[in-house]
């Protein structure tokens, strides 16, 4: 089992994700019930596919793809949130959040193109290893 906790995209969603727990718990009865599940469930599910895509190698791809369509259905959740006045925070509350979507859509997207050049790099040694034994070591 790989480990997770080291990652700083996970730390961050973590992060999100307490940090979302705490935000419902000011949503009016109406918003906390509809919006606010939504939410809470939404930013565990981004956990997971964290956790999922650090545990695959071959899926990898696929896995930072569905993290990248997930936070950008958490975007849009928390704009209809801030839209429907359900934050108790009003403004400061949904921009908070907003920027941790953000930062964490970034390094998504550093990761996906870290895999991509592993995976380029690992074909090309494929390809090399095949055929290059006589390879010229001098610089």
């Amino acid at each position: 089992m790989a480990r997770y906790e080291h990652l700083p995209i996970f730390r961050d969603a973590y992060d999100l994700t307490v940090h979302v727990e705490k935000l419902v718990r000011g949503f009016g009865r109406y918003h906390k019930y509809t919006l606010g599940t939504d939410l809470r469930n939404k930013t565990r599910a981004v956990l997971d596919t964290i956790v999922e895509a650090n545990n695959s190698n071959g899926e990898r791809g696929e896995r930072l793809e569905e993290l990248r369509k997930r936070l950008e259905s958490l975007k849009v959740l928390n704009r209809l949130c801030h839209d429907s006045e359900a934050f108790s925070g009003g403004t400061r509350s949904y921009l908070h959040v907003a920027e941790r979507i953000t930062g964490l859509a970034k390094q998504n997207e550093g990761w996906i193109k870290a895999t991509r050049k592993q995976r380029a790099q690992s074909e090309e040694d494929k390809d090399f290893g095949a055929v290059g034994h006589g390879r010229n070591r001098e610089g």
